[in-house]
């Protein structure tokens, strides 16, 4: 399939799929508004966990859990989603992971301990996965790779104002009322959501075919992610990482993704097709999503603990203080997606943004408790604007690499990466810091033992509060020991950022190394419609964009080119 882009454009007035920007607009709403809620439910929480864990009696493993458990779900779910995507209804399959979303969030509000939550927060990743494999499948559906861009800002938006949005109402919510009901604000958007997709999301009809799903294939993937992401978190709390416990759970993990990729060569419809390895964007961009979802997904999990443990802040906030990285992220990825779509040029964006992440990430590796919080705020915006200018445009430059019929399996194993890179990313970066904490912490007995003894009774029970090893509520500590407590929590982070920072150097590599291959100005059903008929040897379709400017012009009246209509 020619990557090649044509120069002749549709008719004035029209994208490349004969849409008009309004009826682009009125397809996308819906799934805007999903994600949306996708984005809300999920970050809502974000600000509000270290008050959730002290109210449920949960320690830092906990604490990471349930951060862990989403990512996990939607790591395993996404590719399943994808497949499902090239098999069947999209519309349908948005509006299931759209119900089993919220109404797994609805439950968990109802949580009463650690294990009930986490378990809630399992069935909130399976329907995060369908919605974060579907809208960038559904995109591809209507827009083509070349205008992509300036509706990536779209996106972009909702998804910064989920982002921003989430934890500020989160914070109130939490402050004002109750964190429980942090898990029903998304109940109202996810039922105008559903209604909306229902309304006006139109997609061209599929040709139905034969369906085989790959059960083999999602049981093997799921137990060996699964057990290999329970391994890192509990090793080195609940066994040693040199253990026999280690040793079959590592071995199980390893034999059961041997056996993945076995089925997956043998499989009729694979889950994760290998053959797309051949591809070499799709290779690259798969390396430079794990080092992204890491990024990510580690960045807005951690900087939330830095807010309140090492700055003293309460949800609100916290909120607020971690608006500086969704700015970046919002603005930045706006003006990157315009200039993609204005230019068709793609990589000296990517590699500027691969370049910012590392640098983010190396600078909030250098952050203390008490570091001048507009040096912090500068050092989340570079990362954020990092964030922006590769993330969305990974999913972008795959799907214009693959073919028609690889755009849902490839979108989704982007996706599929990118949370498994965060997934990993969150539980060793978790583990890593719980050891640390505790390490510093006794590193600093001298200084609580002196406070403690210099408060009587009441040292004596913040003492046994920090002996549980459950989380602290930082700003509600006395001030003598909120400042060592502070200090532990903010050299924790610094930490954790520093270690990650060097991943970002495979995003960097991936990025400068990818084929710079031009933007098709076609949708997924016009390139298999002209794929199909220039396998026929039909020659009308080998400028597919000049019969639609074509057809196009004959809808809005003016004169057609009778000959190539006829040719059509």
């Amino acid at each position: 399939m020619s990557q090649t882009p044509s120069t002749t454009k549709a008719a004035p007035g029209l994208s490349d799929s004969g849409m008009t920007h309004r009826q682009v607009i009125q397809s996308l709403t819906g799934l805007l508004m999903g994600m949306f809620v996708s984005i809300l439910a999920g970050t809502v929480v974000s600000t509000s966990l270290p008050v959730i864990l002290s109210d449920l009696n949960g320690d830092q493993t906990a604490y990471t859990w349930v951060v862990t458990a989403t990512l996990l779900a939607t790591t395993i779910s996404t590719p399943i989603w994808g497949k499902l995507a090239d098999l069947s209804n999209r519309k349908v399959l948005l509006q299931l992971s759209l119900v089993i979303f919220v109404v797994a969030s609805a439950i968990a509000g109802f949580s009463q301990d650690t294990s009930m939550l986490i378990t809630m927060r399992v069935f909130q990743g399976l329907g995060a996965g369908g919605l974060t494999a579907l809208s960038q499948i559904v995109m591809a559906d209507i827009i083509s790779p070349r205008e992509r861009g300036k509706y990536m800002g779209l996106f972009g938006a909702v998804m910064a104002l989920g982002t921003v949005g989430g934890p500020l109402i989160g914070g109130f919510i939490t402050d004002a009322i109750n964190w429980r009901w942090n898990f029903f604000v998304a109940l109202p958007f996810a039922v105008v959501a559903i209604i909306l997709i229902q309304k006006t999301l139109q997609l061209p009809v599929q040709k139905k075919r034969k369906v085989s799903i790959d059960y083999a294939g999602i049981v093997l993937l799921s137990a060996g992610v699964s057990l290999l992401l329970i391994w890192v978190s509990l090793a080195g709390n609940d066994f040693e990482w040199a253990s026999p416990t280690s040793a079959w759970m590592v071995g199980g993990a390893v034999a059961a993704l041997i056996a993945f990729v076995i089925v997956e060569f043998k499989a009729a419809e694979p889950i994760i097709p290998l053959t797309m390895f051949k591809n070499t964007t799709f290779t690259l961009s798969v390396v430079a999503s794990i080092s992204v979802g890491v990024s990510m997904f580690g960045t807005s999990v951690f900087l939330a603990q830095y807010m309140q443990l090492a700055r003293g802040a309460n949800a609100t906030q916290s909120g607020l203080m971690t608006i500086p990285m969704m700015a970046g992220l919002l603005i930045i990825s706006t003006i990157a997606g315009a200039m993609i779509s204005k230019f068709g040029k793609w990589k000296a964006i990517m590699v500027t943004g691969s370049v910012l992440q590392l640098a983010g990430l190396y600078l909030l590796g250098t952050i203390h408790y008490d570091t001048n919080f507009i040096l912090v705020s500068l050092f989340m915006f570079i990362l954020g604007a990092g964030l922006g200018m590769v993330m969305q445009n990974l999913v972008l430059i795959v799907q214009n690499a693959v073919t028609p019929a690889e755009i849902g399996v490839a979108s989704s194993g982007i996706a599929f990466f990118r949370s498994l890179g965060g997934t990993i990313g969150v539980s060793v970066l978790g583990a890593l810091m719980a050891t640390k904490v505790v390490d510093t912490m006794a590193g600093r007995t001298a200084d609580l033992q002196a406070a403690m003894g210099a408060l009587g009774d009441k040292g004596r029970e913040v003492g046994a509060a920090l002996a549980s090893g459950n989380i602290p509520a930082v700003h509600t500590l006395p001030d003598s020991i909120r400042v060592i407590v502070e200090s532990v929590y903010g050299d924790s982070v610094a930490y954790i950022f520093m270690i990650a920072a060097p991943l970002s150097i495979l995003t960097i590599l991936a990025v400068v190394f990818m084929p710079n291959l031009p933007l098709s100005n076609q949708t997924r059903d016009q390139r298999e419609k002209s794929d199909a008929a220039a396998a026929e040897g039909h020659p009308a379709v080998e400028d597919a964009e000049l019969v639609l400017a074509e057809v196009s012009e004959a809808a809005i009246g003016a004169t057609p080119n009778t000959g190539a209509i006829e040719r059509v």
